[in-house]
């Protein structure tokens, strides 16, 4: 099969939508559930806060198990839960049987980026690694957007259960195809060897002593890059968690938008976000292929979006809501133009072996941030607004890159030759 490898990139940019699309089935029904299960902001709050903390505690472990299993295995048992888990909310019947569900979810989407990122340091060499992981992120906003209108359309016409068990049930056919189509380069039998040879161009070998002697999370945790990585997610994720998870909530309350509206229009900013995981990609893409250090290239990239997020403040002082979706949108583009950037840090900075559990420790304090931050932002809107909100959302990404320019350096990837 001609280029495999974007093949294995359109699988993965699936199963990501297909989280999203999972995970959003909740904050589109809950225009239907506040009514029957009279949720306040801050019961709500506290049900992503619920996804979010085993969504976060179970991000490296989730790694680990994928480095242990491999790609393949790991991620079908990842993707099998959580599709179990989302049929199931069709059966919930209080907040707090929809907090032990979310939980459940949480649990097995904690799988989805780390074996994501995993099979991109797998398949691709070094310096397609960001318009690859671009097109896999490229997932979180395409299931963020096709949730308003499919998800809408389901309630209208069948009732808030089945958003639910349709949704579920679509993570299996992926499934199916997963098992069939991906093994590791080496043993795959439908790729040919010029792509293999292509593939470990510009790919460092690794030493096997080193899996031996020195356990991966000890040494993934002596490393100072993986505390930047960190510290930036710590910042950021809270900010596209909060789009993803208030946004239909925000145009109900403040904006006056029904059940039909919100299928109509809250899609646009998740699209927006999907051009934003291209564009983002293509950035650093751009300037490696000019001949730049590959940090420097992510690093520039990471800036130039992290420069558009304060367009998030206005949305909150117009009065118009086509002009308040204009200013909203722009954000979720410059968030997921970032991500295509910093998720592919991990495969830049640390050997194959060990990228998904990189990933999954420097992914969990942003994700515990994001259920805090969940919480507060339940209480603050049930007892103020969301102007506080969207200004802080402004400025968290501009702090990051800071810190990421701090404290990653040049001195641990070398330019790639074009």
């Amino acid at each position: 099969m001609k280029y495999l490898r974007w093949h294995i990139a359109g699988m993965l940019m699936l199963v990501t939508t297909i989280s999203y699309l999972d995970r959003q089935s909740l904050s589109v029904a809950q225009v239907e559930l506040d009514r029957h299960f009279h949720m306040s902001n801050t019961d709500y709050g506290y049900i992503t806060f619920a996804f979010l903390i085993a969504y976060g505690i179970m991000h490296p472990f989730m790694g680990r198990i994928i480095d242990l299993l491999t790609t393949r295995r790991g991620m079908a048992v990842a993707v099998a839960w959580w599709s179990l888990a989302n049929i199931a909310h069709a059966f919930a019947g209080s907040v707090s049987s929809f907090a032990f569900l979310r939980a459940l979810l949480g649990i097995g989407e904690a799988g989805n980026f780390p074996g994501a990122a995993k099979a991109v340091a797998e398949w691709f060499p070094p310096k397609e690694r960001a318009v690859a992981t671009g097109i896999f992120n490229l997932g979180a906003g395409l299931g963020a957007a096709i949730a308003p209108p499919l998800i809408g359309t389901l309630i209208i016409a069948f009732g808030w259960r089945a958003a639910f068990i349709a949704t579920g049930l679509i993570g299996f056919v992926w499934l199916f195809f997963w098992l069939l189509l991906y093994q590791q380069p080496e043993k795959n039998r439908f790729l040919t060897k010029e792509e293999l040879a292509y593939i470990r161009s510009g790919q460092a070998e690794e030493k096997v002593e080193d899996v031996v002697q020195r356990g991966i999370w000890k040494e993934v945790l002596s490393r100072r890059e993986l505390w930047a990585l960190i510290a930036a997610r710590t910042l950021t994720d809270p900010v596209w968690l909060f789009f993803t998870m208030w946004l239909p909530k925000y145009f109900k309350a403040e904006r006056g938008f029904d059940i039909k509206q919100i299928a109509m229009f809250v899609w646009i900013p998740f699209f927006a976000a999907d051009v934003g995981s291209i564009v983002g990609g293509g950035i650093s893409a751009y300037f490696i292929k000019r001949g730049w250090p590959v940090l420097t290239a992510r690093k520039v990239a990471l800036l130039l979006s992290a420069a558009l997020m304060p367009m998030v403040i206005p949305a909150v002082f117009v009065e118009s809501w086509k002009w308040a979706l204009l200013f909203v949108s722009i954000p979720p583009f410059a968030h997921q133009s970032w991500a295509a950037s910093v998720l592919t840090l991990p495969g830049d900075l640390f050997p194959k072996r060990m990228v998904a559990s990189a990933y999954g420790i420097s992914g969990t304090l942003g994700i515990l941030a994001g259920g805090v931050v969940m919480i507060l932002v339940g209480k603050i809107v049930d007892f103020g607004s969301y102007m506080p909100i969207f200004i802080a959302a402004g400025f968290m990404h501009l702090i990051a890159a800071a810190i990421i320019f701090a404290l990653i350096r040049q001195r641990k990837v070398h330019p790639i030759p074009t």
